[in-house]
């Protein structure tokens, strides 16, 4: 392979940036650049010259193969985060024989080829650095520890032997077999669907946790959307005026809400109206509130958007002392906001699991797959024909899909996408 390299930390003026080499010369780069190679895994102060000139004085690290990031030799240069320097650094680089830029993603995708990482793992580490929340923070963990990849193996492991017994009742079928294996069987084929099930219903929830929650404040006009949602982003968001369709267009502000990525829709004041303009925003403020996760009412009446069980209603200005249903609550002076808040971060809380391991949709259409694929296999173990081996068949499909999950087999074709989201120096 080529030796790469790039910087790995973030562009722009730092206390320290980190400049990755990876390849077979990592140690003759090394070399040039500090003098000496320093000792494996241990951090050393060197300077960095380039043709008699001094770059900078850095930490280096040196990683032998198989120790690495990405499973082959390598060396970070942690040096003072000036831009002058990271740019000085990465034209002596550029000037090495035999070295190129790397390509985005292409150290993580290296870690994959060199079995340091599975495929699950790859995307939790990119769901790793895209986290803005707690939640999103453990669900990315779990895929990056490599929790789907151990799930994975012990459903693997299961059908093996699920396989293994029906096929013991053909090869043994004319001697006598100790015992009905089929029982045990049909008990492993419905467990293992049984959690499918329960991984491929969590998706849905995983996969928001990942893009973030809708909140939707619905109101008819001058009913306090616009200071509430002020008042929840701590800034003039929105244009707050006494004149009835101020607001038109959706106003959008992203909160991070007990963990979870929230945002919370201001929508234009729902009423009948002839301006042409204002009717396009209200129809799409319908349309919006409708699609939200969840709903934040500002009025008893009927707007025309459907109220969802876990939608809640407050009773707005509060401070005016103006009655209302539901939780008092004042975006002027602050009042209920906070177990508004404290509503809406339990309320959307409790449609994620910890447990979920299955994040993606690709996660969710392997496992599809697979469960389908032991329902056939169920089928044939009731049926009275003899249909052992289609069901043995129908297993080892089953697990074909499972090893998808994690990149055995597969996938080629959908590595560019999943690396292209990751900078340069990943």
């Amino acid at each position: 392979m080529d030796t790469i390299y790039a910087l790995a930390t973030a562009p722009g003026r730092a206390g320290v940036a980190v400049v990755r080499v990876s390849g077979p010369q990592a140690a003759d780069v090394c070399s040039q650049l500090c003098g000496n190679v320093p000792p494996a895994r241990l951090a050393s102060l060197r300077r960095l010259t380039d043709g008699g000139e001094l770059i900078d004085e850095a930490l280096v690290l040196r990683f032998e193969a198989g120790a690495s990031f990405t499973g082959e030799p390598s060396v970070e240069f942690h040096t003072h985060g000036s831009p002058a320097v990271v740019a000085r650094l990465l034209a002596a680089l550029s000037r090495i024989d035999g070295l190129r830029g790397a390509e985005a993603g292409e150290f993580t995708r290296r870690a994959l080829e060199n079995n340091r990482m599975n495929l699950a793992q790859v995307e939790g580490l990119a769901d790793l650095i895209d986290s803005e929340t707690e939640a999103q923070r453990r669900q990315a963990m779990r895929g990056f520890t490599g929790a789907l990849a151990e799930r994975t193996e012990r459903w693997r492991a299961s059908l093996l032997r699920a396989v293994a017994l029906v096929e013991a009742t053909i090869d043994f079928a004319d001697e006598d077999v100790p015992e009905d294996v089929m029982p045990e069987v049909r008990t492993i084929l419905a467990n293992i669907s049984d959690e499918f099930r329960r991984e491929i219903a969590g998706v849905g929830a995983a996969e928001q946790v990942r893009r973030g929650f809708e909140v939707a404040i619905v109101g008819p006009p001058n009913a306090g959307k616009s200071t509430l949602l002020n008042r929840l982003a701590g800034r003039e968001a929105a244009i707050t005026s006494e004149v009835a369709g101020t607001t038109r267009d959706i106003i959008e502000v992203r909160m991070d809400v007990g963990g979870l990525p929230v945002t919370f829709l201001d929508t234009a004041g729902l009423r009948e109206t002839e301006d042409t303009v204002e009717s396009i925003g209200i129809e799409r403020a319908r349309a919006r509130a409708e699609a939200a996760d969840l709903r934040i009412f500002l009025a008893a009446e009927d707007l025309g958007v459907s109220v969802q069980q876990e939608d809640l209603r407050v009773a707005a200005k509060c401070d005016l002392g103006h009655p209302g249903t539901g939780l008092p609550v004042s975006g002027k002076t602050g009042e209920g906001v906070s177990a508004l808040l404290e509503y809406v971060g339990s309320t959307l809380g409790q449609r994620v699991s910890e447990d979920q391991v299955a994040t993606r949709l690709r996660h969710r259409e392997a496992l599809q797959a697979a469960s389908e694929a032991l329902e056939d296999a169920e089928k044939l173990l009731y049926s009275p024909d003899d249909t052992a081996e289609l069901a043995a068949e129908s297993i080892r499909r089953a697990i074909r899909s499972m090893e998808a999950l994690v990149g055995r087999i597969g996938v080629e074709e959908m590595l560019g996408e999943i690396f292209s989201s990751f900078c340069i120096g990943k």
